[in-house]
């Protein structure tokens, strides 16, 4: 009988500990894994990230703050980014070009005729949304692609980098 008693404290003991552990993790800030170049030269592959899920409540994300969000092409991929712009910011987007601008493959050339340089148009970010960009921007895939996020995509945002040790800082 104690035997099935001291399991008994143990699995209620096993639950609570499960529970505040989803808890804190879920509602409060986890560990992230990061993984990619496209945040390169802050964050590299293999930095583990501390976020915290709870300032979202008392305070707006700001340009500059690196997030962890769902990504909007594939839902069952997070990504981590910099936000660039938030609601009602301008940002500078690439207007798609026409087609007689494409590259003629005949002529080797400019089907219109020399070169021409993707116009840039002044776009805003509408309310609700925000601008995402990685640091390599080389290497990233991010709102200049998919357009601006709705900040219910938004997971966490990063406090700062606890691995490798060498490199543990805020950010």
């Amino acid at each position: 009988m104690k035997v099935l008693a001291r399991l008994g404290r143990l699995a209620r003991y096993a639950v609570v500990y499960a529970a505040m552990t989803h808890c804190t993790f879920e509602y409060i800030g986890d560990f992230v894994l990061c993984k990619g170049p496209s945040m390169e030269p802050t964050l590299y592959s293999d930095n583990v990230l501390l976020t915290e899920r709870l300032s979202k409540h008392w305070r707006t994300y700001r340009p500059g703050d690196i997030i962890i969000a769902i990504s909007p092409i594939n839902a069952g991929q997070y990504i981590c980014k910099r936000i660039v712009a938030v609601s009602g910011d301008p940002v500078l987007t690439q207007k798609p070009h026409p087609i007689e601008n494409e590259f003629s493959p005949e002529t080797g050339d400019k089907a219109g005729g020399g070169k021409t340089k993707p116009l840039m148009v002044r776009d805003y970010v509408p309310r609700g949304y925000v601008w995402i960009e990685g640091d390599n921007k080389a290497n990233s895939s991010d709102s200049r692609y998919y357009g601006p996020i709705p900040i219910g995509l938004i997971r966490s945002r990063v406090l700062c980098r606890i691995w490798p040790l060498s490199e543990l800082t805020g950010l």
